[in-house]
């Protein structure tokens, strides 16, 4: 059996091949070596072994044989071992799949690692292929993280309730209070992800949407200072604040002000605020 490679020299190897059989002939070669190098006790190759691996995915080849790699790297202490054992875990695995289970206790585990890059790693893994089960069972820690101190770990702890939300609709309520008060951030990823997640909870459950009616004049004033905020080199883009979030409360009030006169009429003027910001912005921008 030849060795493998280096990712480097394989990817060398593949763009260099004249035909479409020259590279099956290069892929079926490095993915025997790394079969074999798999059934090793050695672990010090795995992680350059998996990174081809999931370079292989990309083109199209199969890879499936490397999934249960993915959950033993998962499992290490190693960070750069994690890393690429996540990203692996969001490319082969998907919730159809029995392998997907046994990362359940690895994700529960890493959700309240002390550093903040593990969790984030854990949190994205979860959003991406997370089935019902395993939204069920870890919930609660995306609750709990909904709260943490780092705005960082807030946001993509939105973005996971969503996911949750949308597998399974009935945890809404679990994340409808704190959801709630993400909507006084300053952080504007932070903000836009809780936007996300109020949309999504307010389109599942009427109760929901009747509670967040009661929002309406936050939103309001928030999408008030983007409209009328100053240069923020941060957040502006072509000469508007942060238009994506500023769509994102457009969206949410389209759902609170549907067939309710009160909220409709807390966001009248805004509306009509918005609207001739925007018309005189590319009047004087398309003329010139």
């Amino acid at each position: 059996m030849a060795p493998s490679v280096r990712l480097q020299e394989m990817i060398r190897a593949i763009r260099s091949a004249r035909t479409q059989a020259e590279e099956r002939a290069v892929i079926q070669r490095e993915c025997a070596a790394i079969r074999a190098q798999f059934r090793q006790t050695d672990t010090e190759g795995r992680f350059h072994n998996l990174a081809k691996l999931l370079y292989v995915h990309m083109l199209g080849y199969p890879a499936h044989f490397g999934q249960m790699e993915c959950v033993h790297m998962i499992a290490s202490s190693r960070y750069s071992e994690k890393r690429i054992g996540y990203l692996g875990a969001m490319m082969l695995l998907d919730e159809k799949q029995d392998a997907s289970l046994l990362i359940t206790n690895s994700i529960k585990n890493d959700l309240s690692h002390g550093s903040q890059h593990v969790q984030s790693l854990a949190l994205c893994t979860l959003a991406c292929m997370g089935s019902a089960e395993m939204c069920r069972d870890l919930a609660p820690e995306i609750e709990q993280l909904l709260r943490s101190s780092s705005s960082y770990i807030r946001k993509k702890a939105a973005l996971c309730a969503v996911h949750i939300v949308r597998k399974i609709p009935d945890m809404g309520e679990m994340f409808t209070p704190v959801a709630g008060s993400l909507l006084s951030e300053r952080n504007h990823g932070v903000l836009h992800s809780a936007i996300v997640l109020i949309t999504e909870l307010c389109d599942r459950s009427p109760d929901t949407l009747e509670q967040f009616r009661k929002a309406v004049p936050q939103l309001v004033q928030i999408m008030k200072d983007l409209v009328t905020s100053g240069y923020s080199p941060e957040h502006n883009i072509a000469g508007i604040s942060d238009p994506f979030l500023q769509i994102r409360i457009l969206r949410l009030l389209r759902i609170l002000g549907r067939n309710n006169d009160a909220a409709s009429d807390l966001m009248n003027d805004l509306l009509a605020q918005v609207y001739y910001y925007y018309y005189y912005y590319y009047y004087y921008y398309w003329s010139g």
